[in-house]
């Protein structure tokens, strides 16, 4: 056997005590009562607990986002809090960075710091005034990031990147399922010829944040909002952004009236136009397929078996619903 020093990986843990060492002490905390890893998603969250303030940590993963993907989202975040949106904007550490390079054993990830977002995750999910709120909020944001200006590359949310390479993601999946495979790529090539005159200009074209759900916003008692997980942020259609809340609530069952509460919100603060509307349904769609193959692309890391035919029958029959002429029924 060759030797091979230390063993390659695809995914690490992160010492809770080594990031206090060589990160943490990077931003000027004080002491640090705890460290503690607290949730692996697309990234990995650690609690940081100090005698008077709570943190987060989020840690990329290497095979997700690039250097300058993390740096994108970082400015976003930060020109936001500039613009009194309430986001969770990362902390800068003492050299003035948004983030701090960790050289983990599969490659770079980088980490960066946030306060503890007051409140909590929607008990039961949003109600009525907090989806206003939340559909309030994105408005703005979509509004503000007129003005945002990055010279960081970011890989825009279009039709290439969210169904051209999902497809080529997901299809390794669907090759003995051919009819499926068939589906699925004639249901792509209906969407990309129904966007297909959709505007990529101010104001239908803006910074998006990618990820509008209600598991990204922490509410206080008395509806106080805080939103946060920009991963998937990027340049692209507002109206995405719509798409995509509806695309997890309808997948979540989350009532009507709580999506038209959303929507309201939105529309109180700026107009959607008649074509935007129009291609709501396809957006919808598109939604979906990228999140199934964000969801390969995790899942081939983390829990493999996962991927199983079971697996692609849930989000084909998930697909159909969202192509079907009363799509928002469900």
């Amino acid at each position: 056997m060759v030797a091979m020093g230390v063993f390659p990986a695809i995914y690490s843990t992160l010492s809770p005590q080594a990031l206090i060492e060589g990160v943490l002490t990077r931003y000027q905390l004080g002491v640090i009562d705890r460290c503690v890893f607290w949730n692996r998603g697309l990234s990995d969250i650690y609690l940081i607990e100090t005698a008077t303030q709570s943190y987060i940590l989020k840690v990329s993963h290497h095979h997700w986002r690039s250097k300058s993907d993390i740096q994108f989202e970082l400015e976003f975040l930060d020109f936001l809090a500039q613009q009194n949106i309430p986001v969770a904007n990362p902390l800068k550490t003492q050299d003035g960075k948004l983030f701090v390079t960790i050289h983990a054993v599969e490659g770079d990830r980088y980490g960066s710091l946030f306060l503890y977002a007051p409140g909590e995750v929607p008990l039961g999910d949003l109600s009525i005034d907090q989806s206003t709120i939340m559909g309030q909020t994105l408005s703005k944001i979509h509004q503000v990031s007129l003005e945002f200006n990055s010279q960081t590359p970011r890989q825009p949310l279009n039709l290439k990147y969210l169904l051209d390479d999902s497809l080529e993601v997901i299809s390794p999946y669907l090759r003995h399922r051919t009819k499926d495979l068939s589906y699925l790529t004639n249901t792509i090539a209906k969407i990309k010829q129904q966007l297909a005159c959709l505007e990529q200009t101010a104001p239908l074209w803006s910074v998006c944040w990618g990820d509008p759900h209600s598991g990204n916003v922490h509410f206080t008692m008395d509806n106080q909002i805080t939103l946060f997980d920009f991963d998937q942020c990027g340049y692209g259609w507002r109206i995405f952004d719509i798409a995509k809340f509806l695309q997890v609530s309808l997948k979540s069952g989350i009532k009507g009236k709580i999506r038209d509460a959303f929507f309201a919100g939105y529309q109180k603060i700026q107009k959607l136009t008649a074509q935007e509307l129009e291609s709501l349904q396809a957006l919808t769609q598109m939604a979906h397929i990228w999140a199934w193959a964000i969801n390969v692309n995790a899942t081939e890391i983390h829990n493999w078996s996962r991927l199983d035919d079971f697996y692609c029958s849930k989000r084909l029959q998930q697909l159909k619903r969202l192509s079907s002429k009363d799509w928002q029924l469900f």
